[in-house]
């Protein structure tokens, strides 16, 4: 059987064929999980939101046109989640563990990497949530969803040269914020 991809699968859903939404979560939770999980910091709040992505997916369907790309309408979505989320609730109260969720988040690690690595990784999510919630954003799209310059462009609404220039920031932004923490901490 081929493989549909999601932009089709979309369309089904759009026209009625809902099942084919199971197809489509079973493709993009797992990343969608992620990128809430970097912005929240909050495993629970993280699930809940990825539910209600796939939720408005559903409900909104008829949104997605021809001319949409799953994965920008997706994230899309997934940002106006966030902002409805934390204009409710406020900025993350507390960042949960990475280590606990490495499994869901889909980086490839296992827990029982050296004791290096995972100090190195804490010091990293520290860092990230030190970052102004647009920098976090764009690196967690860019960086750990893997998305093109031109598909961040289209779900944040710039040009795909702005968001060069924003990465490059950021990334900078990020790695004097590491080496501070590192510094502190003793992260090697």
């Amino acid at each position: 059987m081929n493989k549909i991809d999601d932009n089709s699968l979309m369309l089904l859903v759009k026209a009625g064929d809902l099942d084919r939404m199971s197809v489509l979560f079973e493709r993009h939770s797992r990343s969608l999980y992620g990128f809430l999980f970097h912005m929240t910091g909050r495993r629970d709040v993280s699930e809940d939101l990825a539910q209600n992505v796939f939720y408005r997916m559903l409900k909104y369907r008829q949104g997605f046109t021809v001319n949409s790309h799953f994965s920008g309408w997706m994230y899309h979505i997934a940002r106006n989640e966030l902002k409805d989320h934390f204009k409710k609730r406020g900025a993350a109260a507390q960042y949960d563990q990475l280590d606990d969720h490495e499994e869901r988040i889909g980086d490839g690690l296992l827990l029982d990497e050296h004791l290096e690595k995972k100090e190195a990784r804490r010091g990293l999510a520290k860092a990230m949530l030190k970052l102004n919630e647009q920098d976090r954003e764009i690196l967690i799209l860019s960086r750990f969803q893997e998305l093109k310059y031109a598909e961040i462009g289209d779900i944040i609404g710039i040009t795909p040269g702005a968001v060069k220039v924003r990465i490059y920031r950021a990334m900078q932004e990020l790695k004097q914020i590491y080496l501070k923490i590192e510094h502190k901490t003793g992260i090697r």
